[in-house]
């Protein structure tokens, strides 16, 4: 993709010698990852790393004489309004609402008159997606220096107490930094590179890639400034416009004033030369004219901004401001990314092997027998990457804000695999999760209170089934029942939004924002709820309904049915937090979850069931643990009433978890014919330690980080140098992680205990460990440690806006204590 260099073909030597033990400046934690080689060009997935700060991303390939780093701008997206004016987020129209209510009505009664309790298929309420589009790489920066000869003590390393990644090597007789970051204060990315003695560097060039991402229209590349290349482009054709701004910034080595040109080459394309200069930085800015505030019926759907010019220059000429030294921007960065990354602390025990490069530590890991320190790695790879994911305008998509090329596996796009990517967020004390909040708000609630008007007839609420530019309908092209009919998607993102109000007691933002989305959510599915005119038990059931992401349209899907009544909990729980008088709305709710179907069914061969009608197959490995969501992350089968959600056949809490291990067990290791995913793995994981059951836990997570993983800790889809790249599996990992170290999950209604469990699912290799701050619902976070797999100091401190409740903490069958949390205080309980 890049061989039509824009600047001078430079000889960069070879790597004839590495080092054989992690640089001096690696963190002496050992919270890094580090390699004796540069990255494949090839090979992206596996071998580039990975800096962001959530406006903007790059991956870095790690290379000496000329650096590449592969940029992203997180909005930059091409299809949608940008594309095609008419894109109307896959939406019936008006017209067509009296037809679709009178299909729709017709497809619930042959569903349940049908002899086997489903139909083949519901095209008649789909809608072709159009121009939807794909999460689009930005292009490429070139940083090369003219420097020959072969290069000797190479090392690459992310070092993630700093979210800073470096190169080191020596070339000639010189040794040579490159360090790279995107800084979350100043919204911009910074590379830097100096000599060790500080002397004259060989003449540098700054480029931007002309061949830019694969399939995207060509950019123009022009001089803003002397010093300033300025990158403008669209993201197809047409398309949302993107501009990137690169400024290079200089230090004198003591002689005469560095040179630093901005010249063109040939038309469309310029470069940046410096000379005489002892240091020199490329900062980076980018945006597009993508608003999600325009995504309204106010705005026409456009979704249209603001040519990104003016708010570009401003935050370059902040970020190269000569009031600012480099040293005071680095500074600025780390303590910006500590203050977010270290109020929560993990050990297990781990050892730092500073000896082996991360990809050796990789290839040599082995199911069951594990390595302790390349686990506590992953974990925290998996936080350093919702840090640089996470915070800026819109939430990590489906690869973080890292890909590449103009089409994307499923787009990147931003639909329910997001769930997991926030797993971890709260229990590890993340403030990262308020984009996530603005996106539901602002892409999916405008439109998605079209959808449910004119696809299910319903006036109140707001739907979607999927994704980004308020794309809210249900996807056709074909019988695409499977995954897109999923009207439930509002329902589990909601957990969400409970959590942050339940973990944090935010009692402003939750009447603000948090139970807007909740209430409206929940208006939608009480007028969705139908009689189940098949097993005429009584209930209320979603119909017609698929179990993501299998065929079978029926009635009642077990996940369906339990997402719905937790959120319907979640509205009774919050309801006196709301600041809302709407006691009829809360009335309805109540009355419609007693008599609604709770998705609780034991079949045939003690199974829990994944649809009302009793058809699963023991043979069924499918990727999903769909009709297991109320085990994890989900509580309608960890924390099983049958005071609450009893059924004819009357289960005990015992028989339902007995079932969900019956279904667990069947479900395979997640190597199905259908996938070979991670994600699916993780959550297999997080469900094994849900049940106690610490051996099957460590052996899907040693499982998944031998089969899924690759040398740079990526979470992959596929094998191969270039492998598809998912970044869910990155963040299920760590929820998986502390699913096996503290359980506390959320109940149906606040009951007078509420139970922590410690330590539920330790493995062996874990024997020893400690857990700075860790949060829990109520607001409050715990610390504790362990050794020989027994907890042996527990420290509780409380928010000053946190619950007044009773707390039971326990190992296993022991209890450790029950205490009374008041607000503010810390109390030392073992």
């Amino acid at each position: 993709m890049l061989s039509r260099r824009v600047g001078p073909v430079i000889a960069l030597g070879s790597v004839v010698a590495s080092v054989a033990a992690a640089p001096s400046g690696f963190p002496a934690s050992g919270n890094g990852l580090w390699f004796s080689q540069p990255g494949r060009f090839d090979a992206w997935s596996n071998d580039w790393l990975p800096i962001g700060n959530g406006y903007l991303a790059a991956m870095l390939q790690g290379e000496t004489g000329q650096e590449v780093a592969q940029l992203n701008i997180e909005s930059l997206w091409s299809g949608g309004p940008f594309q095609d004016p008419n894109y109307n987020g896959g939406n019936k129209l008006p017209s067509d609402q009296v037809t679709v209510a009178q299909q729709l009505q017709e497809i619930r009664q042959s569903i349940f008159r049908s002899e086997s309790g489903t139909i083949d298929n519901i095209e008649e309420l789909t809608t072709d997606a159009g121009a939807y589009g794909s999460y689009v790489g930005a292009g490429y920066l070139l940083s090369t220096l003219d420097v020959t000869g072969d290069v000797s003590a190479f090392t690459r390393w992310l070092d993630m107490d700093a979210a800073v990644q470096r190169t080191l090597w020596t070339q000639g007789n010189t040794t040579f930094l490159r360090e790279t970051f995107c800084s979350h204060p100043l919204e911009a990315c910074v590379q830097h590179i100096n000599t060790s003695d500080a002397s004259a560097l060989p003449a540098l060039t700054f480029a931007y890639s002309i061949a830019a991402e694969s399939g995207i229209p060509t950019p123009t590349v022009s001089c803003l400034d002397n010093s300033t290349l300025q990158i403008t482009g669209t993201a197809s054709s047409p398309g949302m416009a993107f501009e990137l701004l690169a400024r290079v910034s200089v230090a004198a080595d003591g002689g005469s004033a560095p040179s630093v040109a901005c010249g063109a080459i040939g038309t469309g394309n310029a470069t940046i030369s410096v000379s005489g200069a002892s240091a020199a930085w490329l900062t980076w800015v980018g945006g597009t004219n993508y608003d999600q505030d325009a995504g309204d019926a106010a705005h026409n759907f456009t979704f249209q901004g603001a040519d990104p010019h003016d708010t570009l220059i401003a935050l370059i000429d902040s970020a190269t401001s000569s009031s600012l030294t480099y040293d005071d921007i680095v500074s600025r960065h780390i303590a910006d990314y500590s203050g977010l990354i270290t109020k929560f602390e993990l050990h297990l025990g781990e050892v730092p092997d500073l000896d082996t490069p991360t990809d050796q530590l990789k290839n040599a890991y082995q199911t069951d027998t594990g390595n302790t320190y390349l686990e506590w790695l992953l974990f925290n790879f998996g936080r350093y990457l919702l840090a640089g994911s996470g915070r800026g305008a819109l939430p990590a998509n489906l690869q973080g804000k890292w890909a590449k090329d103009a089409s994307n596996p499923w787009s990147a796009d931003s639909n329910i695999n997001i769930q997991m990517n926030y797993w971890f967020a709260e229990l590890t004390d993340m403030d990262v999760v308020k984009p996530l909040f603005d996106y539901f708000e602002k892409n999916w609630v405008p439109r998605g209170s079209l959808t449910a008007q004119y696809l299910y007839n319903i006036s109140e609420g707001w739907v979607t089934h999927n994704e980004i530019f308020g794309h809210t309908g249900m996807k056709g092209g074909g019988n695409t029942a499977s995954w897109a009919d999923y009207p439930e998607s509002n329902a589990w993102m909601m957990f969400h939004v409970w959590d942050h109000f339940d973990f944090t007691q935010d009692t402003e933002w939750f009447q603000s924002q948090g139970w807007p989305l909740l209430k409206s959510a929940a208006q939608f599915h009480l007028q969705k709820l139908v009689p189940d005119e098949r097993f005429n038990d009584s209930t209320l059931v979603v119909v017609p309904c698929n179990s993501p992401e299998q065929v079978p349209i029926t009635l009642g899907c077990a996940h369906a049915q339990q997402v719905i009544w937790q959120l319907f909990n979640a509205i009774d729980k919050g309801f006196p937090s709301s600041g809302d008088n709407d006691t009829e709305f809360l009335n309805e709710v109540r009355t419609k979850r007693s008599q609604m179907d709770k998705g609780i069914h034991i079949g045939s061969w003690g199974q829990l069931q994944e649809w009302k009608v009793d058809m699963d197959s023991p043979d069924d490995t499918h990727r999903h643990l769909s009709h297991l969501i109320g085990l994890y992350p989900g509580y309608a089968i960890t924390n099983y009433d049958p005071r609450l959600q009893a059924t004819a056949a009357n289960y005990t809490q015992e028989e339902v978890i007995a079932a969900a291990t019956t279904s667990l067990i069947h479900r395979g290791n997640g190597t199905g014919p259908d996938a070979d995913s991670g994600w699916e793995k993780v959550w297999r994981a997080a469900a094994w330690a849900q049940l106690g059951n610490a051996s099957e836990f460590y052996h899907e997570l040693s499982y998944v980080l031998e089969r899924n993983f690759a040398p740079n800790l990526f979470s992959l889809y596929s094998s191969g140098a270039d492998a598809i790249f998912q970044i869910d599996a990155n963040f299920g990992f760590p929820a998986a992680v502390l699913n096996a170290l503290v359980q506390a999950p959320d109940e149906p209604n606040f009951q007078s205990i509420f139970t922590v469990k410690l330590l539920p699912a330790l493995p062996p290799q874990w024997a020893s460990g400690s857990i700075k701050n860790v949060r829990l619902r109520g607001g409050f976070g715990i610390g504790f440690a362990w050794g020989d797999s027994k907890v042996n100091s527990l420290v509780l401190t409380a928010d000053a806006a946190a619950s007044r409740r009773q707390v039971r903490f326990m190992q296993g069958r022991d209890e450790i204590k029950t205490i009374t949390v008041e607000p503010g205080v810390r109390v030392k309980i073992l």
